[in-house]
Formats: structure tokens, sequence, C-alpha cells
């Protein structure tokens, strides 16, 4: 896995949109994050473009983000916020210089997109982070920018966790990846279809019924997703719903079922997500996990 260059004081972090539309009033407390935490910070007027729901028609949000892959100065892109939308351009842009130049690519959600296509066709790791609409304004060093800043910045992230009552003891060392599940399954046999095979798998979700978290649990078993895992971590599951007449399992059971037939361990309700306890991970570089009397996640 190719490493970017972490970031020291004084570099430049770009903010794009790729997905839903933001203004520039909602950026502001992000913004005077950054700055506080000593970066310089790029964006221009492109990134309040606004197309229906969207940051801008495809042809605009692919230029404004291809235009910071390819600016040697940029060091990091921060993606405002998810939605939906990314899926749409990914195929548009160019990453020959990024390959060259590598930089940390970081956000949540909808920007799953974004880090399954890169590890899987560029081998260079990303960061799942909170994203700039999730930050208010005076809440500056709360642990979702502190991690998020100290992964940019390569130090070690550490996390010590309490247990949950479906997780599933172990110890175990391998690269980390995932994201969104709903963008993990819509992304199965497209060009940014992850592999899975002797990694930790990450995921997290949002706004789903149970029977979707069936579904797409479902879709990674029988597409092997889950039959070479090497753990699994589950991040929050928030606000799901369910039918008139109850499925019967809530989100978290769900998923340990389809964990039954395997032997990995697997840890739930890890900190990270639609949520504003949004803890940095960075995705395609090692991370340990130890399950015993409390849960201790590593990564250095």
């Amino acid at each position: 896995m190719i490493i970017p260059p972490y970031l020291k004081s004084g570099d430049t972090i770009a903010i794009a949109a790729p997905a839903r539309k933001i203004s520039q009033e909602e950026l502001a407390p992000a913004v005077a994050m950054l700055e506080k935490a000593g970066f310089n910070i790029y964006y221009d007027n492109r990134l309040f473009a606004q197309h229906h729901q969207f940051a801008g028609d495809e042809t605009v949000r692919a230029a404004y983000i291809q235009d910071l892959l390819d600016n040697p100065e940029v060091k990091a892109i921060w993606c405002a916020r998810g939605g939906y939308g990314s899926a749409r351009i990914i195929d548009r842009l160019d990453f020959s210089f990024f390959c060259q130049h590598p930089k940390w690519i970081c956000g949540y959600s909808d920007v799953t997109v974004f880090h399954n296509h890169i590890h899987r066709n560029f081998n260079i790791a990303t960061l799942h982070t909170t994203m700039p609409i999730s930050v208010k304004e005076g809440m500056y060093d709360t642990p979702a920018t502190q991690t998020f800043i100290a992964a940019l910045k390569g130090e070690p992230l550490s996390y010590e966790l309490p247990l949950h009552p479906l997780n599933r003891l172990g110890n175990v060392t391998a690269p980390v990846v995932g994201g969104n599940l709903s963008m993990l399954y819509s992304l199965l046999g497209s060009p940014s279809d992850l592999n899975t095979d002797g990694k930790i798998l990450f995921i997290e979700d949002l706004d789903e019924y149970l029977y979707h978290i069936d579904r797409m649990m479902t879709n990674l078993e029988r597409n092997g997703k889950l039959s070479k895992l090497a753990g699994l971590i589950v991040g929050h599951l928030s606000d799901m719903h369910d039918n008139t007449i109850p499925y019967g399992k809530n989100a978290e059971e769900i998923v340990a079922e389809h964990c039954e037939g395997y032997n990995f361990p697997v840890f739930f309700n890890f900190p990270a997500g639609h949520l504003s306890d949004n803890r940095a991970i960075r995705l395609g570089l090692p991370m340990s996990i130890e399950i015993e009397n409390n849960v201790v996640i590593t990564e250095n």
C-alpha cells in the first residue's frame, strides 16, 4: 500500500464537493478549524456551484476535482459532505498525476466511492474521516477533528473501547478497508469494487430499512466479500427503520448473523460513521484489533 506524504504545518488542504452542494456559510467552521491547526486552505467558487441537489453538474464537479488532483501544492483533498454523486464522476477522473504524487483523500459516506476506487486500482491509502459539514462553530477539538488532524500528520491512532455483547473475541492485524455499507453494495461488480481478501472490513450506515441491511449483507456474502476476511469492524448503524411487520432483528444482529459461518473477530459499535463522534481510520493501512476483556484498536 502506497502512503501519501503526511502533512505538516503550512501545508495546503483543498476542499471539494463531489456530491451534494454546500454553502460558504456551512463551510466556515471547518475552514476556521483547519486554520487553527496550522494549515492553508484552498478552494475556488466552483465549490459552491449548484445543480439541483448536486454541487454543480458532473462536468463542473469532475473538472474541479481533477484540478485538485493535479495541483502539486495540494497535499490533501477533504470532501465537504456526502449525499450522493461521487459514483457519477469517478470514471471521468484521470488519476495519473495523483498516482505519481499521492495525496490524502478524506471523507466518509458517499466518499466511499473514492476510497474503494483508489484502493482497488492504485493501491494508495486514504482517510475515512469527518467532513466539513459536520464541523460546528467553536467545536474544533472534538475526537472527530482531533483524530482527523492526527491522521493527516501521521500520528499513531489508538482506540480503547468497551465490549459489545455481539463481539467475537480474537486478535488480528491486517489492512483495513471499507466504508459505507450502501456504497460498498452499490459498487459490487464495478471497476471500484473492493477486494476484501485477508483484510479487515469496516462498515457503517444510516437511515436504512432493516431488510435493506440484510439484503446488502447477503449480497456481500454471495460475492465472497466475507469468506476470506481477517476481521470485521462495525461502526454506527444509525437511524434504522422497520416495516409494519417487524423484521425481528436489529441491524447489529443482522450483521452478526451473516458472520456466523466464519471465524474472524468482529467488533461492534466502533465510533465512526454518521454521528458526531466520527473518528479517523487510515483505510488501506494495517490495523490491529485485540478483542478480549476490552477492545484495543490501533493504527501506526
